[in-house]
This record gives structure tokens, C-alpha cells and sequence, in this order.
């Protein structure tokens, strides 16, 4: 299956297309609710694969963000470039962007070395780590429960300071690991009831079906800090035709995000939506160019933005 290709569109196109559907959203007037859903987008430097923080931060705008999320090897480089930059010369770099730091995220720490990373993201004005399980992976029943009750009592301290600091950690379902199953997604919200411990949802490690993902949604409700529009499309584990690996975006792939986008109303998701796909090799840019990878995911956007009407 080939996909023609994303129309070059420029940021005033873009800038219409995403108003007008805004648009189309904000219509109805405002209910005993409060105001209507809206996308909160989050930007994942490693989809520009190790592209130069001043060529990354630009981009951030265009896609209707005001965030961004710092990815370290093998991803991306922009939390290492970030690091030598330092605080204040990367501080004032934001600021010459009009961007915020939101988040990091650190599988290569783990939920329990997260400490000293807590106190970079809140020093830069974040409150956002995302992070795996950890194993041990493929575990179910009373194995399950004894290795999250685990979990669960090893957290404490880290979940002090993320409390004491204001930062929440978000665990990601993610396959070869504890928590890569609605089973034990559900388990780790209830064996760790702290606020300050989130999920981030990765349809892309889940199977390819709406209504689970939207049930997860709901079931997860105000602990739901991040959502990855992402779906498995073809996978990411090997070299593919862009447009096959474009397959994990929504809107590419045949997964239907109408119900899901539905799911994120119904709970008044507040957390992060971040466009995500994975490139292969991890470490390069989905698409050739900053510009193109812009344009792409701007593309997404306008789809789930399409999605609300």
C-alpha cells in the first residue's frame, strides 16, 4: 500500500486549517461543563531525530504548541544538548522561541533513578517525566500482582520528591516490560494511588482496537497525563518505504481514532496529546528534513483536530 505523499503546506495554510477546525470544535456554547475539549499538544524532540535544538524549538509554534518534550539518546540528543548548553543558556533559548520545557522523557533511567532528573525538569519550569516499568515482562495473575505490589513499594520514596517538587511521573505501557497490558495498566493505578504517578498511553503496544483503547481512556480518567496519537501501523522494528512507517500516525494507519478522540472528551483528558511515531533506525528524523517532519505532523494535527467536530 503507498501513500501519495503530505501536500507542502505552509505555516498561514496550516494556521487556517487548524483555526477552522478549532473553530468547528469551540462552536457550541459553553455548558455548566465549563469550556469545550481541546487538544493540549505536546512536541517530542525525537521525532526531529538529533536535529539542533535551535532548529527544533522553531518548530514547536507551528504545530499549535507551546511545549516541548526532551528526548536523550538513542532517540534523539536534544536532553544531552540541553545538558551543554546549560540551564540558563537553554532557559534563554526557550525564551527566544516562545516555548516551555514540559516534560523529559527517560526510559534510560527508569522509575526509580528519576530524582536528579525531577529537579532539572522543575528547575526549567516542567512538571512532566515519562519513563517505563521496567520488568520483570510477560507476567499475569498473582505473579503480576506480587511484581507490582513491588513496584508499587519502591515508588514511595521517588513519588515523595516528585510530590515535594511538583512533578508527576508518567509510566508508559510498553511492550517487554511490567506494565504492557490492559491488565497491568489497570493494576498500576490501583496499587499506586498517588496523584503524582500517571499513565502515558501508548496505543502503538496495545492491540489495534478502539474500544479498548477508548475503555482504557476512561478507565484511567484523571490519571491519564499523556496520550500518543500512535498506532502500530507496520511496525518500527525494521527499515521500511516512509510511507509505510508513516503508517503509525493517525489518520495514515487504519486504526480509527474517532472513538478514542471521543474517550479523551468524555473525560476531559487535561494531560498531554503528543504525535508520535518511531523512525528506524531510532536516532534519525521521520522524515529527511526538519521543514518535512513538520509538515507531517502538522498533518496529523489537523486530522485529530478534524476528529472533535
Amino acid at each position: 500500500m503507498t501513500l501519495p505523499p503530505a501536500k507542502p503546506m505552509n505555516r498561514r495554510t496550516f494556521g487556517a486549517m487548524l483555526g477552522g477546525a478549532l473553530a468547528g470544535s469551540l462552536a457550541p456554547a459553553w455548558g455548566a461543563e465549563g469550556p469545550p475539549f481541546r487538544f493540549r499538544y505536546l512536541v517530542a524532540s525525537s521525532l526531529y531525530g538529533t536535529a539542533p535544538l535551535a532548529e527544533v524549538l522553531p518548530e514547536v509554534r507551528k504545530l499549535g504548541a507551546e511545549h516541548i518534550d526532551l528526548w536523550p539518546r538513542i532517540h534523539g540528543n536534544q536532553r544531552e544538548q540541553a545538558e551543554e548548553l546549560g540551564r540558563e543558556a537553554f532557559a534563554a533559548l526557550l525564551k527566544q522561541h516562545g516555548v516551555k520545557l514540559a516534560s523529559t522523557t527517560r526510559y534510560d533511567l527508569g522509575p526509580l533513578k528519576l530524582q536528579d532528573e525531577m529537579r532539572f525538569v522543575r528547575a526549567l519550569g516542567g512538571s512532566l517525566i515519562v519513563t517505563g516499568s521496567g520488568g520483570p515482562k510477560n507476567l499475569a495473575g498473582a505473579e503480576l500482582t506480587a511484581a507490582m505490589k513491588a513496584l508499587a513499594e519502591k515508588l514511595k520514596p521517588h513519588l515523595a520528591v516528585a510530590e515535594e517538587l511538583g512533578v508527576t511521573i508518567a509510566i508508559e505501557n510498553h511492550a517487554a516490560s511490567l506494565v504492557d497490558s490492559p491488565e497491568s495498566i489497570g493494576m498500576l493505578l490501583e496499587q499506586v494511588q498517588s496523584p503524582r504517578l500517571g499513565l502515558a498511553l501508548a496505543p502503538y503496544h496495545l492491540a489495534q482496537d478502539a474500544g479498548l483503547i477508548s475503555r482504557l481512556i476512561a478507565e484511567a480518567g484523571s490519571r491519564l497525563a499523556v496520550f500518543y496519537a500512535w498506532q502500530h501501523g507496520r511496525g518500527s522494528a525494521k527499515a521500511q518505504p516512509p510511507e509505510e512507517e508513516l503508517l503509525q500516525l493517525p489518520g495514515r494507519g487504519p486504526l480509527d481514532f474517532r472513538p478514542i478522540v471521543a474517550a479523551l472528551k468524555r473525560i476531559h483528558f487535561a494531560g498531554w496529546t503528543v504525535p508520535f511515531m518511531h523512525p528506524f533506525p531510532r536516532g534519525r528524523a521521520i522524515l529527511p528534513t526538519v521543514a518535512a517532519t513538520t509538515t507531517e505532523l502538522r498533518r496529523t494535527c489537523v486530522h485529530l483536530e478534524g476528529l472533535l467536530k
